[in-house]
């Protein structure tokens, strides 16, 4: 479980569901406690190693996970809850350092950024693996709710199968209406709430 007040060198920070039409974005940050074998950029491994992985990271860290939905994305932007994802974070995981995958600091202070650190640094790739597995496991719950999306198989992103079902049935509350996806351009979407 996080705990404030605990004292390590490096908070790895990393998000998942940047880029999707639906779903929230997923920040996670992580202190590792102890090694742990295999560690990769979530990206990289398999579904089945990403969820072993999953728990054994919660049990060996201290951590962190902030979700932001579409309805904030959408409100606010995609940067701003980046910004609060990695401020709450800093705020209950105290570190001498705190690294976060990518190419930008967000304008925090104390924030450093690397790109490719998901795939070169444990602690990044701890995060990487935490934010997505965590984002993937809520989008296929919320697919029981919204079976004709198919969310569970794209985890919201822009595949065939989920424009098909925009075109078909609308937007769902949590689809991200600011997005502007080139295939629909022209249609008019209707809202399935």
């Amino acid at each position: 479980m996080p705990r404030k007040n605990y004292h390590k060198n490096l908070c790895g920070i990393d998000e998942a569901g940047r880029g999707p039409f639906a779903g929230p974005l997923c920040v996670a940050g992580v202190v590792l406690l102890k090694d742990i074998e295999e560690l990769n950029d979530s990206k990289k491994l398999s579904e089945k190693k990403r969820e072993k992985l999953f728990d054994s990271i919660k049990q060996n860290s201290i951590y962190h996970i902030v979700f932001s939905s579409a309805q904030k994305i959408d409100e606010v932007g995609l940067s701003i809850c980046l910004q609060d994802s990695i401020n709450e974070i800093m705020q209950n995981i105290e570190a001498k350092e705190y690294l976060m995958d990518g190419n930008t600091a967000f304008g925090i202070e104390n924030l450093k950024f690397l790109i490719k650190a998901d795939a070169s640094i444990k602690e990044v790739s701890a995060a990487s693996i935490l934010a997505k597995v965590s984002r993937d496991r809520y989008m296929c719950e919320i697919a029981i709710k919204y079976p004709e999306y198919s969310f569970e198989k794209h985890k919201g992103y822009g595949t065939k199968i989920h424009t098909d079902a925009i075109i078909k049935y609308g937007y769902c509350s949590i689809h991200r209406r600011t997005f502007k996806i080139k295939k629909l351009d022209g249609i008019n979407i209707a809202n399935n709430l």
